[in-house]
């Protein structure tokens, strides 16, 4: 497996790459969840590149970047486990050069849900990953079903900007009791820790209801926010059931939808996802 650290090495490399090429963007920490993006690359492509950067400009004054977890050799063990053969880990300065002026904006899907929560979060995905893409040319490149609204974003971005590779989703990747996998998880205590499959609860329920028929989607969305209040650790920022492809919000769940959600238990953002796979009504 080899490391490089700077663009012009990747391209070099690049250069005598033979066969498809699969790339996993990945912000480190790395847990069962990246390495089935990773497992899944390897599956499909004759190479496999992953890359390691906390990217400073999804991050609004205030979040965890300075904080965010990092264990660059651990992750170099996994990665070398799962056999990538390149990974990319750029410094900021190498991603973004004083001189940079530009950046891709996402316009529709990124305003609502964790872009309004998030100003400017989808910016700066948008804008890296695009610089990623170019640095890195893959034929296909591996992004998690967890965080719903990127894979929606970067798919669009993909389309509008003629970009000649495949997106590949991959389901999320679960603790036993439903907690979706996240690098931020290492930030719950063992109090929040016991709390924070609420939101795998309520995503059940809203699951038992359209399954039993039910497609008033503000009644779920009350009873799912009803749950998770329940519980005196976690704090709603939203509960949404929305079109699956625009992400507008729903009165009538007549179509796939994407129900998510984000929710603080204790001082930790947990953000997680289910879609309802409803045959869409004739006319709409």
């Amino acid at each position: 497996m080899r490391t490089v650290k700077t663009i012009a090495e990747m391209r070099a490399a690049r250069r005598n790459m033979e066969g498809s090429v699969g790339f996993v963007p990945t912000m480190g920490y790395l847990h069962e969840g990246h390495l089935a993006l990773v497992r899944k690359a390897r599956e499909e492509n004759d190479i496999v590149i992953v890359s390691i950067f906390v990217n400073p400009t999804q991050f609004a004054p205030g979040e965890d970047f300075n904080v965010y977890p990092r264990n660059s050799e651990h992750d170099m063990e996994l990665l070398r486990n799962e056999s990538a053969d390149l990974v990319l880990i750029p410094s900021g300065e190498e991603v973004y050069p004083p001189e940079c002026a530009t950046w891709v904006d996402v316009e529709g899907v990124t305003e609502r849900l964790e872009g309004a929560s998030r100003p400017g979060f989808f910016r700066g995905v948008a804008t890296v990953v695009t610089k990623l893409f170019n640095i890195v040319r893959p034929h296909r490149a591996y992004f998690g079903r967890k965080d719903a609204q990127q894979l929606v974003t970067i798919r669009k971005m993909v389309a509008d900007l003629n970009m000649d590779l495949e997106i590949v989703p991959v389901a999320t990747v679960r603790e036993r009791d439903g907690l979706a996998l996240s690098s931020r998880n290492v930030y719950l205590d063992p109090e929040e820790r016991r709390s924070a499959p609420v939101l795998w609860n309520s995503l059940q329920l809203a699951k038992e209801h359209s399954s039993a028929g039910e497609k008033d989607a503000e009644k779920i969305r009350r009873e799912m926010a009803e749950l998770i209040s329940a519980d005196p650790r976690a704090e709603i920022d939203y509960v949404s059931i929305a079109d699956a492809d625009t992400l507008e919000e729903l009165n009538l769940i007549d179509r796939p939808a994407l129900v998510s959600l984000a929710v603080r238990i204790g001082g930790t953002r947990l953000i997680d996802n289910i879609t309802l796979c409803v045959e869409k009504s004739p006319g709409t």
